[in-house]
């Protein structure tokens, strides 16, 4: 393998999980051509999060690299529903419902692509015509045994939970796509591995070469635990304003933060390689994480915005004398604000939690705290204040 070649591969190889197969994809990039890669999402929120720009921030680099890039929104999967990671069957959507999300989609991906050079296509164009004789064919082409072997259909069939008809046509529905793209590459999370594999499956059935599907891992929360959702409130949305980003970044754990530069970050390996060693050498960890949060926000907002956010975080934490070290501590499920404190050890008692507030002693990120009342929602990391000398770090999960 050629120094070039093999320069490329570490590139594409860097944050990925799997790759099936390596030897396939070693053999695309020898022939020395624009290589089709594909990425499929299905326009089921309105809004993109840090962890959906895992996937695009591979299919940029794919892209600099001069490859052909096409994004595929899925108007058509969209309605019937993506089961992958699901414990239950979910309700699909309208088609007015993915149409007006993706058009927000279209707005927002263009924060990481450029739209010079993605194509961007809808997959009701070839699904929307293969009628009831098409979707039998293609039914016909895996087993309900095959299906029951991915892992969220094992555990329902084994739960006696149900299984719609419809969820075992999506993985057909989305690996009949890389058939009409002819893909040579498919992105998706770890979750999309079954579906991106049947792509590989259609592809020879029909005497294509199989397209390489490429893995990356699912980006974990700001609670530092489970991946990053909406539902659970442990995200940063790409479209948030510079200073909640900013302040959300620097929210994340410290070990956290070195999994968020591998599948964030656009800085070579060998920079945040040495990040690590500064670090390990007692360079304060802040001070690189605050460098990770102002490349998120000027690549969503611009450079002066992430200035502005990081002036404005010295501004609340650093001049408010908010110590480096502080006790931290988690709490499951939602929890009051006054039994957070007391539990937290920053007050002795509810009571005195209340009176703090109502004396205006209290404050979360350094903004003051008027509800005495407030409930704490899981999903959350913040400092807590207590006067001017009592501090916590606190998750709720």
């Amino acid at each position: 393998m050629s120094q070039s070649l093999e320069t490329t591969l570490a590139e594409l190889k860097r944050g990925v999980e799997d790759v099936y197969s390596e030897a396939d994809l070693i053999e695309k990039l020898k022939e020395n051509r624009p290589l089709r890669v594909k990425l499929g999402a299905d326009p089921t929120a309105p809004d993109i999060h840090l962890g959906h720009t895992v996937v695009l921030n591979k299919l940029r680099q794919f892209q600099q690299l001069g490859h052909e890039v096409i994004f595929l929104i899925g108007d058509f999967t969209g309605m019937v529903g993506d089961p992958s990671g699901k414990n239950s069957t979910r309700p699909p959507l309208t088609r007015e419902d993915v149409l007006r999300n993706a058009e927000t989609y279209k707005q927002q991906i263009f924060k990481i692509l450029d739209p010079q050079k993605t194509r961007i296509v809808f997959n009701s164009e070839w699904l929307g015509e293969l009628g009831t004789e098409g979707m039998i064919r293609l039914a016909s082409n895996y087993t309900v045994a095959r299906m029951l072997e991915r892992d969220d259909f094992k555990k329902r069939f084994s739960n006696n939970q149900p299984i719609a008809i419809h969820e075992f046509i999506y993985p057909l529905l989305q690996g009949h796509d890389s058939v009409a793209l002819h893909a040579d590459v498919e992105l998706g999370g770890t979750d999309q591995t079954f579906n991106l594999l049947i792509g590989r499956e259609l592809q020879k059935s029909v005497g294509q070469k199989p397209q390489v599907a490429m893995t990356l891992p699912l980006l974990v929360g700001l609670d530092g635990e489970k991946k990053m959702s909406k539902s659970l409130g442990n995200y940063i949305g790409v479209t948030e304003a510079p200073s909640e980003m900013f302040g959300k970044v620097m929210s994340i754990s410290d070990e956290l933060m070195w999994d968020w530069y591998n599948l964030l970050s656009f800085r070579p390996l060998d920079e945040i390689a040495q990040f690590k060693a500064d670090v390990a050498n007692g360079k304060n960890p802040r001070d690189v994480k605050i460098l990770l949060a102002k490349e998120i926000i000027a690549r969503f907002h611009s450079e002066a915005d992430a200035d502005a956010a990081e002036q404005e975080f010295i501004n609340r934490f650093q001049k408010g004398a908010m110590p480096d070290e502080m006790p931290e501590f988690t709490f499951e499920g939602e929890i009051g604000l006054a039994n957070l404190l007391k539990e937290a050890g920053l007050v002795a008692s509810t009571s005195e939690a209340i009176r703090s507030v109502n004396q205006g002693g209290v404050k979360i990120d350094g903004e003051k705290v008027e509800d005495s009342k407030l409930v704490i929602q899981a999903g959350t990391t913040a400092v807590y204040q207590v006067g001017k000398r009592k501090f916590a770090r606190v998750t709720v999960k």
